[in-house]
């Protein structure tokens, strides 16, 4: 952590004990921990929610549920987040950390692919979290404009991915090739206005219009 991080992090709100030791237990137990949202993400999506007051959450990759956990704390009584994540083997760590936070009961998991889960769900969504297989980027986004409608925000994570996306592109590089699709779609798109903003690997904040 450079000098600016650690700035950050010490003026932001604190991060949560049970959040740290979710953090701690990621590391222990799953291969590549980074792919956690983090002390600082998470309280932007914390603050999101808080803004947006949504009724209704889609995040399409759970991970270890660190991002679930933190939109939950922002949530009004009664609202609710649906939950996808593809990899069975990192059921069990979410499912016990949902079952510790004090939000567990507005969470609702769904283990298997999003594109197969979120037409039988049958829900219109205020705020679609897009951090799932960057391969399928393009298809998340049809998809969330599918359950979305005006005044819905869509938010995509590693947006950036690591600065690739500002390079020429590999020909077998599928994970970059579905982010600057992702990308270029939304540019193109005027049904939504957007920004990116470039926090860790980068944000794409989108409303739908």
């Amino acid at each position: 952590m450079d000098a600016i991080e650690r700035y950050i992090t010490e003026f932001s709100a604190p991060e949560s004990d049970m959040l740290r030791e979710l953090e701690r237990q990621t590391n222990l137990r799953v291969v590549q921990p980074r792919m956690i949202s983090g002390h600082i993400q998470g309280k932007l999506l914390e603050m999101t929610v808080r803004m947006l007051r949504p009724r209704n959450i889609l995040e399409i990759g759970t991970f270890t549920g660190y991002s679930a956990i933190s939109m939950a704390a922002g949530l009004e009584d009664g609202a609710m987040i649906d939950t996808i994540e593809i990899d069975d083997e990192l059921e069990p760590i979410a499912r016990e950390f949902f079952d510790k936070c004090p939000w567990g009961d507005k969470i609702c998991l769904h283990i298997g692919s999003a594109l197969d889960i979120v037409p039988k769900l049958d829900k219109l969504y205020d705020l679609v979290f897009i951090d799932g297989d960057k391969r399928e980027y393009p298809q998340y986004y049809a998809l969330a404009m599918n359950v979305t409608r005006s005044g819905s925000f869509i938010l995509a994570d590693n947006i950036l991915w690591y600065g690739k996306v500002a390079e020429e592109l590999s020909g077998n590089d599928l994970y970059t090739k579905g982010i600057v699709e992702f990308n270029n779609m939304v540019r193109n798109d005027d049904r939504v206005e957007n920004v990116i903003i470039p926090i860790r690997d980068g944000i794409n904040i989108i409303r739908v219009k």
